[in-house]
């Protein structure tokens, strides 16, 4: 995915994608209390950039350590302020930095329909935003590579001391674009303008489309609709008018009526040419007397 840049004008056609987005926070340990802090403080800020609701955006938190805790599922919260409620209500786990057992976790429990995931019909990009600043105790390779191939799209966020090493085997391609790195929490909140660009989508139906009648903007694509009365034709792009089969309804009554006048008039027809040929055999046979007179 290729970021887009983010327009000054208030006219700006980037506008946030529709997303099923769960974040994925390492709270062991290492992380002071005031630094974890921060980490709040940027997915509050993530939260504001982003159109949030049942028909939006969807949030989920898993926070992790030695052990995993789904703070609040993509069901949970569909306005900003409770979520950012939620938010600052997640604490610290302390020990471990179990970040492998984390994303599966995020797989297995967060990006289920059951709980509140789209399914893959709704074309709704699924992604987790991964923050650490430390070097995993697990293998995150294998279990990244499976998160991957079922549609996630992953994002690495190393702080500090951060392995980059995992951070790559971790995040989607291109590296570049999904691989980010800060020196301390203090500055983490710089990202969220770099999210918001990154996570950005356009309007396709404003920069241009050849739609005859209307354009239908669909997550990151577009497709053409016609007017009542008019039908898409095969390009997918221009209308033409329904053609209406008009069919002749016949009064069966009338059929019946038409077809026993026409035998009464074929019988009666018969029954005169009997009679005329009957006379006429008369005329012959009275004319044939008359000469032998």
């Amino acid at each position: 995915m290729l970021p887009c840049r983010l327009p000054e004008s208030p006219e700006s056609q980037c506008r946030s994608r529709i997303l099923d987005l769960v974040f994925i926070i390492d709270s062991s340990r290492s992380i002071r209390p005031s630094d974890f802090e921060k980490v709040k403080t940027f997915l509050g800020l993530m939260v504001d950039t982003l159109a949030v609701g049942p028909d939006a955006t969807r949030v989920a938190v898993v926070n992790y350590a030695s052990t995993v805790k789904i703070e609040f599922l993509l069901k949970d919260h569909f306005n900003k302020p409770d979520m950012k409620k939620a938010i600052s209500r997640i604490e610290p786990l302390a020990a471990g930095t179990m970040t492998g057992l984390a994303i599966k976790t995020a797989v297995n429990e967060a990006f289920t329909e059951q709980s509140g995931a789209r399914p893959p019909s709704s074309n709704i990009a699924k992604v987790a935003i991964i923050v650490t600043d430390g070097r995993p105790q697990d293998h995150v390779g294998d279990i990244s590579a499976a998160a991957r191939a079922e549609g996630i799209e992953i994002y690495a966020i190393g702080v500090d001391r951060a392995d980059m090493a995992s951070l790559k085997q971790m995040a989607s391609l291109p590296l570049e674009d999904h691989v980010f790195y800060v020196e301390t929490y203090g500055v983490i909140e710089k990202l969220t303008s770099t999210f918001q660009e990154t996570l950005c989508g356009l309007d396709p139906c404003s920069t241009g489309n050849d739609c005859e009648h209307t354009c239908v903007n669909s997550n990151a694509s577009f497709y053409c609709k016609c007017s009542s009365g008019y039908i898409l034709n095969a390009d997918q792009k221009t209308c033409s008018l329904k053609q209406v089969k008009v069919e002749m309804v016949v009064d069966p009554c009338k059929c019946e009526a038409r077809r026993a006048f026409q035998k009464q008039a074929q019988a009666a027809m018969q029954q005169l040419t009997a009679e005329f040929a009957d006379v006429a055999g008369r005329i012959e046979r009275l004319e044939e007397a008359l000469g032998r007179v």
